[in-house]
Order: structure tokens, then sequence, then C-alpha cells
């Protein structure tokens, strides 16, 4: 049955702009410590991301939620396709660049792209679509788990290539967690994560940048000028933030010692200036949106619905989740940025074009009944 169309989710809608607009607050204050450190390029890094990351990001947020998300099932293999061969093209000869050791951006006409930020949510649309399709076969090793491997393959060979371990980690958890909501087998879920387990085992004893992550991790106290350096300094930041914060605009760490206090480490800088109050705040801001995105998509009209939604909103608060628990020490650190805040003009415009499709969602979702 066609529901009727409706208006967006005011909860969601003022949640992301809580996040976005305190997002550009804090990265106003983080940039303005790199501008003091004397940094090179800072003024293109904020152009970057306040205008083709915020501004084009608004508008791909108000066409993805005014378009019927249904349009998306049509087109997932195409818009796929697509995304895997952006991806791929890092890889080609002057127009692939290498940043902080990884392959993972396009350089053409001086701007600067992260094509793997668009494959997190093809490979989410992909997901939906082919799972509401096989809705009867989910349960099935052929269907249901080979589809899932099938769906996962190329992005795996790819991002394991650049190398990007954090983006990999984001698209598979999104389409598990769309696999799970499918109705696949517990079994076939426990098998995936020993593998992705044993995964990680291997690429710690054979990639030298991944062992040494996770080495950092386990024990933070070694190589504190080099491998632990980031994890340090954040830790120095949160906890100098106490539990009300030096006041916003007035942290230390971003000026001095800090790594990244536009991008990865953009919590730390939060913490330090807002304090314990303040973190849990976005914390929960957070939380919120993961459960927005989980009852629109139980009110969802259709199955295809209902997934993507599991898998936009399951994307952006793992990313964001992910980043905090990097910044606390509680996870290895992966370069994910943190949703809506850090620095990102690529990430900004991805994580603003999904909302929109989960704002799109909502307007079509069932109303609830009400008794006579």
């Amino acid at each position: 049955m066609r529901s009727r169309r409706g208006h967006i989710d005011k909860t969601l809608a003022v949640l992301i702009a809580t996040l976005l607009i305190g997002g550009c607050m804090i990265f106003a204050s983080a940039a303005f410590g790199l501008l003091a450190r004397g940094a090179a390029g800072i003024t293109s890094a904020v152009f970057n991301h306040l205008v083709l990351g915020v501004g084009a990001g608004i508008v791909a947020l108000v066409i993805a939620a005014s378009l019927d998300y249904r349009m998306w099932q049509r087109y997932a293999p195409y818009i796929y396709g697509v995304a895997l061969f952006l991806t791929a093209l890092v890889f080609v000869p002057h127009l692939g660049a290498v940043f902080g050791g990884g392959r993972r951006w396009i350089v053409f006409a001086h701007i600067s792209f992260q094509p793997s930020e668009a494959l997190k949510i093809a490979a989410i649309v992909m997901a939906a679509a082919y799972f509401s399709a096989m809705k009867n076969k989910v349960t099935t090793i052929k269907y249901g788990l080979g589809g899932l491997c099938a769906i996962l393959a190329l992005p795996a060979l790819i991002l394991l290539a650049q190398p990007d371990i954090g983006t990999l980690g984001v698209v598979c958890s999104s389409v598990l967690a769309i696999f799970w909501a499918a109705g696949a087998r517990w079994w076939h879920i426990l098998l995936l994560i020993a593998a992705g387990v044993i995964a990680i085992g291997l690429l710690a004893l054979s990639q030298p940048y991944v062992r040494a992550r996770v080495e950092t991790f386990l024990d933070p106290s070694q190589g504190q000028q080099s491998s632990s350096y980031q994890i340090k300094q954040s830790l120095i930041a949160i906890g100098s933030g106490g539990i009300t914060g030096r006041g916003f605009g007035q942290g230390i760490q971003k000026f001095t010692y800090l790594p990244e206090p536009m991008g990865d480490s953009i919590f730390a800088v939060a913490g330090e200036e807002l304090g314990f109050i303040g973190t849990v705040f976005i914390v929960a801001l957070f939380l919120g949106f993961a459960l927005r995105g989980y009852t629109i998509a139980a009110t969802a009209p259709d199955l295809f619905g209902a997934l993507l939604a599991i898998g936009i909103a399951t994307y952006l608060a793992s990313e964001a989740f992910i980043n905090i628990a990097a910044m606390l020490g509680v996870a290895p650190l992966t370069g994910i940025p943190l949703t809506f805040i850090s620095q990102g003009g690529s990430a900004m415009l991805a994580s603003l074009a999904s909302a929109g499709i989960l704002l799109s969602i909502s307007r079509q979702r069932i109303p609830k009944r009400t008794s006579a």
C-alpha cells in the first residue's frame, strides 16, 4: 500500500541541525588554533570544509530529503558501480594523490575529494536494494551470506589497497546491520564477525601500519613521541577540560601540540573546551540520532526504506562513536572523522546527503495508530 507523503521528522531534523551548527562552532575554534600556529593551507582547508562540505552538503540534504527515496532502489546497481569506479581512480597516476601514507584522494582542477565517502552510501543503497529483493532467501548461504560477500568483496579489495581500514570498517558494519535486519541467521552473523577478527589479525601481522596501531592501542606507553603521540595529546586535552571545560575557544592544546585539531582530534578540542558535560551532550546527540534513525526504519512503509534507514543510521552513528572511542583510547586510531563536525569536504557532503535520504524516508513513514 502506498503511504501518504508527509512532513520530515522534526526530531531528526533538530538533531542534525544541532550537530551541524555546534560542529561548525567547534570547527571554527579548532581552525583558530591552527591559524595561530601559522599552519600552511589553513585558508584552503576552511574553504573546502565550509563551502564544499557544509554549503554543498546542505544543498544535497535538501534535495535528497525532497526526493522519493524509492528512486535509489531502481538505480542502486549503477550508483554502486559508479562509486566503485571513482574509488578505484585513486590508483590512476597524476589523478590519485597520496596524503598521510594513504592513496585515497582524487585531485582535479586543484580540488581534492575522497571518493570512498560516496562508496559508503552506495554500498548501503546496494545492500538495502539487494536484501529487500531477496527477502525470502536471506537465510540461505547462496543468496544471503553469498550476496553479502559479493557486495563487500570489491570495496574490501579497493580500500585495503589504498589502504583505508577505517572506511572499510564503516562500510562493513553498515552493510552487516542491513543484513541482520533483513533476517539473516545468527550463525551467519557470528561467522562473519569471526572472519573479521581473523582478517584484522592477519593484517596486523602482514601490514606494519595496522600492527603499529594495534600495538599503540594495547600499550599506549610505547612510542609516545611517535605512534602514541596523537592519543597522548588527545587524552591530555580531554583530561584538562575537567567537568565544565576551559570555556569555548579557550582550549590550549589546539595552539600547541594536538595533531589534526580540525580533523581526527576535533573531539579532543571539544573535550578541553566544553568539559565532561559538553562531551556527554555530544555523545547524547549522536545516540539520539541513531535511535531516531532506527525509529524511522521501524515505521518505514516498505522493506527497502527500513533497511536503507538502518544502514544510514548505522553508518553515521558508527563513524562518530569510532572517532570518539579512538580519542578516548578505548579503540585503535582509524582516521575516521567525527560526523558533522570534523574537517573534510567529501565526508561532510556524503554525511549530509545521507541524512537527507533518512529525512526522505521519514516523510513516508506509517503514522502511529491512535485508539478510538
